[in-house]
């Protein structure tokens, strides 16, 4: 897929070098959200990522020819809790693209490599738990919206998608 300067973009793992660059997409993003602006300003910091964070998540980055980093995509295993019945899955943790790289495939790319890693790691899907501004965009993906069965512990905009059998 092409980003709007027709430049392609690579996906590939994160380092502790690109956290600078992935914490700035996540802060241009959250501020963004259709959200008081206290609430984003209180928020912020929980969604940055620190070097630990990459000892026990997946992150990738996307990167421009140049290696400008203008998205990033972060997998976990998913709590049973979460997941559909009867499932397992992946739990992405987090999709930010920058804005002027949105709507050019870049999501749809990282999304591809969240789904390989649950093909390989064998399990059932993978599992959104979304900003509302969002859902509109994981059900365009092909993810569907999970009920709110304990609305004192479900998160209220969780998508699922499973993996493609015999992927």
């Amino acid at each position: 897929m092409m980003a709007p300067d027709a430049n392609p973009v690579t996906i590939r793992l994160a380092s502790d070098d690109d956290l600078p660059a992935i914490n700035a997409i996540i802060e241009v993003c959250v501020m963004g959200w259709d959200l008081p602006e206290r609430v984003k300003r209180l928020s912020l910091d929980s969604y940055r990522y620190h070097a630990q964070d990459l000892d026990h998540l997946t992150v990738y980055v996307a990167t421009s020819v140049t290696g400008e980093v203008v998205g990033v995509a972060a997998l976990e295993r998913a709590d049973k809790k979460d997941l559909p019945a009867n499932q397992t899955g992946l739990l992405l943790h987090g999709i930010y693209v920058m804005p002027g790289w949105q709507r050019s495939g870049v999501g749809k790319q990282l999304l591809a490599h969240a789904f390989d890693a649950a093909c390989e790691q064998g399990v059932d899907g993978l599992l959104v738990k979304a900003q509302a501004d969002a859902n509109s965009y994981f059900a365009s993906q092909g993810f569907s919206p999970l009920p709110v069965v304990d609305p004192g512990r479900d998160y209220p905009h969780r998508w699922w998608r499973a993996v493609t059998p015999g992927c």
